[in-house]
């Protein structure tokens, strides 16, 4: 059968494709078993100068130039069909290169003879013979049925079979026929579909070949052979080893994935796990992440400490359960020798990788003897060591190891583990600064917020505070329950724009601005138009501070509600500007959301505020709380209402319980914003700690003012503090007298202090000065000053009232604040008659 006669008809027999081989020029031979020529044609006669008489019953060998192929030996020996190249010699000396074909043949005796046939390839059809021989690339002709007829010496190689063994050969079929070769599966199934389809179809598998000593990545291109008339003749492989170029890209693949999977809070130790995690998952059967001690204290000097470093065991990640190759718990806190990888690797900054030899163990065995029996005890043959540094500074230490995966780290491993350890560090860093600069917000925060309940009868107090857990950082949300006269209490709770420490200290300054105008008695909503143009003042600060990128107007901003109970009146006056509603419960346990007017936001300016005043009924509930309470990215602000409704509900509760059980019902645990809460318990002072008694306007009533007071304290057994309330009585009713206006009231309050005012209708506010050594008067004041704890006065809606404040005894206050009094009534009526003569002055 000769290679030049093109492609042949399965089912043409075989006399007719020889005598066309020898119609077309192919010289053609006969030899018996013993190598004897036995024929010679014309052609070959032609071809070599012999005559027929020259060489019948000569030997083959003798017209050999060169000794045959041992191939072609083997096939001798076996019989076979053979085909190759040989040099034989023309008569004139000079040498011929042939295409040999060898077929056997068989005569009725048994005895093997041959049928030669030989041709003189053409220079094209050499070339190309040898293009395809020497390609670097596997090559596989198949026939129709998916069978090998040829393949070049690449494929030789890459399959470690020679060409004999491989044709008549399934793709991925063992050489027995017996079996099928594992991961060619696919590639069979996709031959089969070219050969039928008769579409071109690339393919690419990871797959280990027989003749390669690991898998490898294999572009494989599978295209159709077809005839003239169209007909699919069989099919050409092509196999491109595309490994490195796979690997490249799965490089690139992981590393597009660590921007995802690494980093995605802004927790330490969350991100040394999702990097040690990323690892496992793609080259590394364990990996441990340790970072210096320093590093996590926040050392920014980005020297290595010149003393054994310390580290903490932050991540560990394995393909085994448990990570059993791991001796030091993560948390735990370790060293490593200087003259160790790990150490080498911490001084230097490049990374190494290096097979757990002897020398790897005495290393080993220095720093943790129970290392080198996991690495016995789990077949560990490779570690790698990367440093983990951001911003010039080192972080730590990631170690990676391999005991499952056969192949040892390379090149491109150390590559590829650098560049995810130096993203990750990048992360880790801005963890731990994020880190450090909440706890900074959070300890400013905690610091401004009040530590505890001031002593008051008016209401009962309990509060929370969640910082927010987002990138944010800490918001500005706060509250406060602030002390007024007259026993009255104010309940605050706003909310900061912005987030972190700017946020933390814009709380501070509104906190304290809301304490200071609190003082001046200023109404709800006169308090919050005054707290908008200091936030407006702020802003404005802010924007002409920032020497670079200036922030734009209105960024500074807040909301706040304000409350004022009265627990004498058991009224409760409120104003909010952009704030949730408060909530009530009643004390059956039924929950409802207060009607109170909202106001914009504080910083916005010109805007007014409202108020509304509620009679609350003693044993009522109030719960003051910031938006992050009911609203969160998971549910809109009415499914939050609701959960808090029924949150709140239910009579009887305390205080702290019912803390508990918002917090629980509406705040997870890594909250998006800050959540104020502050929940107090209304209580109404009793009749009988006040007394109150209309004086007229006339010089004369001082006296009987003065005893009214005394006869009051007697009831309240309060008498030693009877010459200090006669002066103040004194001082303030005659002040009342001579420069207020009717109507005049005296009203003493016995709360945590004994409280005496003096209401008037005159809007003009008393002033303290110092009187001249020949003035008569101008002294009041000074001496209700320096007699009392404290002394002011408070603008009303018919005038205004001045106020001083006593101490009273140690077990007099304890009973005041408890609520217990000796007795029952409570003195009203007016001042006057009787006679008594004004106090003298002293």
């Amino acid at each position: 059968m000769s290679t030049n006669t093109g492609a042949v008809e399965k089912d043409e027999p075989v006399d007719e494709r020889r005598a066309a081989s020898v119609n077309r020029g192919a010289a053609a031979a006969a030899a018996d078993a013993g190598g004897l020529v036995t024929a010679w044609s014309d052609a070959a006669r032609r071809l070599l100068g012999f005559e027929p008489g020259d060489v019948i019953g000569c030997s083959v060998a003798d017209l050999l130039a060169e000794p045959l192929p041992v191939d072609a030996l083997r096939s001798l020996a076996e019989p076979d069909e053979w085909s190759g190249t040989v040099v034989v010699q023309h008569r004139d000396g000079h040498l011929v290169e042939v295409r040999l074909d060898a077929h056997p043949l068989l005569d009725g005796a048994g005895a093997v003879h041959w049928f030669l046939t030989a041709t003189v390839p053409e220079p094209a059809a050499q070339l190309q013979k040898w293009a395809l021989e020497q390609f670097p690339v596997p090559v596989a002709l198949f026939d129709q049925d998916g069978l090998a007829v040829s393949t070049n010496s690449a494929m030789e190689g890459v399959m470690g079979r020679p060409s004999r063994d491989l044709l008549g050969r399934r793709v991925g079929e063992s050489v027995d026929g017996r079996r099928r070769l594992p991961g060619f599966e696919g590639l069979g199934d996709a031959v089969q579909r070219v050969l039928r389809t008769g579409e071109t179809m690339p393919y690419e598998a990871w797959l280990h070949a027989p003749g390669e000593p690991r898998e490898h990545a294999w572009l494989v291109s599978l295209s159709p052979l077809k005839d003239n008339a169209g007909r699919i003749r069989g099919l050409c492989l092509a196999a491109m080893d595309s490994t490195e170029q796979f690997l490249a890209r799965r490089r690139l693949s992981v590393l597009n994935e660590s921007g995802v999977r690494i980093g995605s809070t802004l927790d330490v130790a969350r991100t040394a796990e999702e990097l040690a995690e990323v690892y496992t998952a793609h080259f590394a059967d364990f990996a441990l992440v340790d970072l210096l001690e320093s590093a996590l204290a926040g050392d920014e000097t980005g020297a290595v400490p010149d003393a054994a470093p310390v580290f903490r065991r932050t991540a560990c990640r394995s393909v085994l359960e448990g990570c059993p190759e791991v001796t030091i718990p993560v948390g735990a806190t370790h060293g490593y020798r200087k003259d160790s990888p790990q150490g080498r690797v911490l001084t230097d900054g490049r990374g190494l990788f290096h097979a757990v030899d002897e020398a790897g163990r005495r290393w080993w065995a220095a720093d943790s003897p129970d290392s080198v029996r996991s690495i016995d005890t789990h077949g560990i043959h490779t570690l790698l060591v990367v440093p983990l540094r951001a911003r010039g500074i080192t972080l730590g230490l990631a170690i990676l190891g391999r005991h499952r995966t056969p192949e040892p780290f390379d090149d491109d491993d150390l590559l590829l583990a650098k560049e995810l350890a130096a993203r990750a560090a990048v992360c880790v860093d801005n963890a731990r600064r994020y880190t450090r600069e909440r706890d900074t917000a959070l300890a400013l925060q905690r610091s401004l917020l009040p530590q505890h309940a001031p002593r008051q009868a008016a209401v009962e107090v309990a509060s929370r505070y969640r910082p927010a857990s987002s990138r944010a950082g800490i918001g500005g949300d706060w509250f406060d329950v602030i002390p007024l006269s007259g026993a009255r209490v104010a309940l605050v709770v706003g909310d900061v724009v912005g987030h972190g420490v700017q946020a933390s200290a814009t709380m501070g300054r509104l906190r304290t601005a809301v304490r200071t105008l609190a003082d001046v008695d200023l109404a709800p909503d006169e308090l919050l138009t005054q707290l908008d143009d200091i936030v407006l003042r702020l802003d404005s600060e802010r924007t002409q501070d920032a020497a670079e990128e200036p922030p734009s107007p209105g960024e500074v901003g807040a909301t706040c509600l304000y409350a004022v109970y009265d627990p004498v009146s058991r009224r409760c006056t409120m104003a909010r500007a952009g704030h949730p509603v408060p909530a009530m419960v009643t004390p059956d346990g039924k929950v409802s959301f207060l009607d109170l007017p909202i106001g914009p936001p504080l910083g916005l300016g010109g805007l007014p505020f409202e108020t509304a005043e509620f009679d609350i009924s003693e044993g009522s509930i109030l719960a003051l709380y910031t938006d992050g309470l009911v609203h969160a990215p998971d549910r809109d602000l009415d499914d939050g209402l609701a959960m808090l409704r029924r949150a709140l509900g239910g009579p009887g509760r305390a205080l702290e319980e019912i803390c508990d059980g918002v917090l629980r019902s509406l705040v997870p645990d890594r909250p998006a914003d800050d959540v104020a809460l502050l929940v107090v318990r209304i209580r109404a002072l009793e009749a009988s700690r006040v007394a109150a008694w209309d004086v007229p306007a006339d010089p004369s009533s001082v006296a009987r003012a003065r005893a009214l007071a005394c006869e009051q304290l007697a009831t309240w057994h309060l008498e030693d503090l009877g010459f200090v309330t006669e002066l103040v009585v004194s001082e303030l009713v005659t002040n009342a007298i001579r420069y207020g206006g009717s109507p005049i009231q005296l009203r003493l309050i016995l709360d945590t202090a004994l409280i005496c005012e003096v209401s008037d209708s005159s809007s003009t506010a008393p002033h303290m000065r110092r009187a001249r050594v020949f003035d008569e008067g101008g002294r009041g004041l000074l001496l209700v000053a320096q007699l009392t704890q404290r002394w002011g006065s408070r603008h009303t809606r018919t005038g205004k009232t001045i106020w001083a404040e006593q101490a009273l005894p140690t077990a007099r206050a304890e009973n005041g604040a408890s609520g217990t009094v000796s007795d029952t009534g409570s003195s009203r009526g007016a001042v006057g008659g009787g006679g008594e003569k004004p106090l003298a002055r002293r």
